[in-house]
């Protein structure tokens, strides 16, 4: 999937809703200090983030995906916020990051990562001492989630316990996941349920 394709019309009121829903559930599944510094994997046009920039210190949003980054800096500009630092990375290749965070999430991103395991021991290298990591994503599926997106090559969802053996394994404690939203999508006038997780985790 390219992500260039669809930065101009990602902003769809569902996607917003979505957000702020995700946003809420984050900030409340964890204790955020003012003086906390937060880095959003995948953020696109920084949906969640916006929700959140107001709890951290300093949010560093890093996306793969020019056309993204782009749309969201024009968004920075005009909402003139001056604490969310935009980065054009893909952490999964290269880490060019040195710095640490208190706070690591991510939203529907992990399932286009093909090595889930490689990328947490990238954000467990990325945190600070009992840190926070917090991954919210697809509960696992059928395939029909992506049925739109012929080129889609990632995960169909997760199984929560098979991720939690992946965090334990690289190293995180404290884990704890559960299925937090419920919602619905039309594909070729099918309807389609999904669900999301949030599974929360310190280094």
């Amino acid at each position: 999937m390219s992500f260039d394709d669809y930065a101009k019309t990602w902003d769809t009121d569902k996607r917003i809703n979505r957000a702020k829903i995700i946003a809420d559930k984050i900030s409340n599944s964890i204790e955020i200090s003012k003086d906390y510094s937060a880095m959003e994997f995948g953020c696109g046009t920084g949906l969640v983030s916006f929700n959140l920039y107001k709890k951290f210190k300093k949010i560093t949003l890093i996306d793969s995906s020019k056309g993204m980054i782009d749309i969201l800096n024009s968004k920075i500009s005009q909402y003139k916020v001056n604490n969310m630092i935009t980065n054009y990375l893909d952490i999964s290749l290269e880490n060019s990051l040195d710095m640490k965070f208190n706070v690591i999430y991510n939203s529907m991103v992990l399932h286009h990562i093909h090595n889930t395991e490689a990328i947490v021991k990238k954000f467990y290298e990325l945190l600070c001492k009992d840190g926070y990591l917090c991954i919210v994503d697809l509960d696992e599926e059928d395939g029909s989630f992506h049925k739109k997106y012929p080129d889609f090559d990632g995960h169909n969802g997760f199984n929560q316990e098979k991720l939690k053996s992946i965090l334990i394994n690289v190293g995180f404690k404290d884990i704890e996941s559960n299925t937090f939203f419920h919602d619905e999508k039309i594909i070729e006038d099918k309807k389609i349920n999904y669900s999301l997780f949030l599974m929360k985790a310190r280094k």
